[in-house]
């Protein structure tokens, strides 16, 4: 009877699991397994917000799972030994995996291919979660992709993606010992922080799934106008579930087709949205090192502050804890704390605020996002980071500097997405909120503000000046 092991990594997922299909459509046992891999060279340990949510997935994964008749199957270790060794426990004689586009992981899955081939056993892998796989999408001249409106042009010019995948109704599983999820320790204990996550999250493709209904009934209508407004649930929140695979592009491409044609703008805006992160995967595919090293390499002669002097590292831990003085900041920085997320629009402007108001290197703040985020992949996290700092591909430009006084009166007005994660000003009414440090007799203990605008903006403006005149 054949055997087939299926490898999951970020694909957790039963429908539209290209690699679960082919095993399916295969017959025989099927051996579902996880490899939390902390060895391979090259591969990025997950941060403390992804652990957290990674246990829940795979809880809610093996439910599903054995809901079907199979098993999860997990194993610590340095993957390649992890899955041949499963292979040789369960006498399978296939492996399928779903792509995956990071250079350390790409080169893991080419050597794990070409062993497997050597000893006989059937291996192949299937494209599961972008829409358009990196090396498909080419400019005339056969080169990557630079800018966005051009990519996703062609994109949209592209073969239209298939259509979503059914779950398998029934799976066997051979008799393969796995770990206790307990024992990776994933879920903080000293202190435990995760109780802003649990509230706020179902991780699982159950969980995924509902997010997408509720984004169809509700956001999705007036999502080109209310996503950019932080107080309100305007945006799909999918994105840690993309991130896990949990749900997949195609699936929610599939889904959105059916609402009304009076929700077409917003539909268009939303698909750029999806759009955006093709192009962040396209960005790390041809770059590798898009999380360590400028991808414009004239920024490596950027002159940051160094994150150990003494005004810079209390200022950064001021940043880090939501206690820079400057409300909108304040609040998607506790924001993040809290629920392991951040209004997309707050990114900008927290980032904005970390790399060119206080002119620290933007890879310390991708670090610190990729630590607290629950959605930090190694795609958006760096590529967003970039744009923001200037150095990226299709950048925003080096004088766009954020205002969080002028983007908070403007996309939160009233004052509520301030108060709802800045307590102390609770008190404070919608004109003052914005700037509580002009009526101090009632900030209670909110700090005053760690820079000020003006100056520290035109620091920016001078050092950034400064690399275009060395070039």
């Amino acid at each position: 009877m054949a055997t087939s092991v299926v490898w999951l990594r970020d694909d957790l997922r039963l429908a539209d699991n290209p690699a679960l299909s082919a095993a399916a459509q295969r017959g025989g046992k099927i051996v579902v397994l996880y490899v939390l891999d902390e060895q391979s060279e090259g591969i990025r340990p997950l941060g403390s917000a992804s652990k957290w949510w990674l246990h829940h997935s795979l809880e809610s994964l093996a439910a599903q799972l054995a809901a079907v008749g199979g098993t999860l199957i997990l194993r610590r270790g340095c993957a390649r030994d992890a899955v041949l060794d499963v292979t040789a426990e369960a006498e399978a004689d296939a492996v399928f995996w779903n792509r995956r586009y990071g250079l350390a992981e790409r080169r893991v899955d080419a050597a794990l291919k070409e062993e497997l081939a050597d000893i006989n056993i059937e291996a192949a892998s299937f494209q599961a979660n972008l829409l358009f796989e990196p090396w498909t999408i080419r400019t005339g001249a056969g080169g990557p992709y630079k800018v966005f409106t051009p990519f996703w042009r062609a994109c949209s010019n592209a073969e239209e993606p298939r259509g979503p995948l059914s779950a398998p109704e029934s799976l066997r599983s051979p008799n393969v010992v796995s770990e206790p999820l307990a024992n990776w320790k994933l879920l903080p204990t000293a202190p435990d922080w995760s109780p802003g996550l649990s509230s706020e999250w179902t991780p699982g493709e159950i969980g995924a799934h509902q997010r997408l209904a509720d984004f169809g009934d509700r956001q999705a209508r007036d999502y080109a106008t209310d996503r950019d407004f932080p107080a309100i649930e305007a945006t799909s929140r999918l994105s840690p579930h993309l991130r896990f695979g949990e749900i997949s592009p195609f699936q929610i491409r599939h889904a959105l087709r059916g609402l009304p044609a009076a929700a077409h703008k917003d539909l268009q805006v939303f698909r750029s949205e999806l759009g955006w992160r093709e192009f962040c995967w396209h960005l790390l595919y041809f770059n590798p090192d898009l999380a360590t090293a400028n991808y414009r390499p004239e920024f490596d002669q950027f002159a940051w502050a160094s994150p150990t002097a003494p005004d810079a590292s209390a200022e950064l831990a001021a940043w880090r804890s939501g206690r820079t003085g400057y409300p909108l900041v304040d609040a998607g920085m506790r924001q993040l704390w809290q629920t392991g997320w951040m209004h997309n629009r707050i990114r900008m402007v927290t980032a904005s605020f970390l790399v060119k108001n206080l002119l620290l290197d933007w890879r310390i703040g991708e670090q610190w996002f990729w630590d607290t985020l629950v959605d930090a992949d190694a795609a958006n996290n760096p590529a967003n980071w970039q744009w923001v700092a200037g150095s990226g591909a299709d950048a925003s430009p080096y004088f766009r500097i954020f205002n969080p006084v002028t983007q908070s009166r403007k996309f939160d007005p009233d004052g509520l997405y301030l108060r709802r994660y800045v307590p102390e000003l609770a008190s404070f009414g919608a004109r003052s909120v914005h700037e509580p440090w002009k009526t101090p007799d009632i900030a209670g203990d909110y700090p005053a503000p760690l820079v000020e605008l003006g100056p520290s903006r035109q620091r920016a403006l001078d050092t950034y000046a400064a690399l275009k005149e060395g070039q």
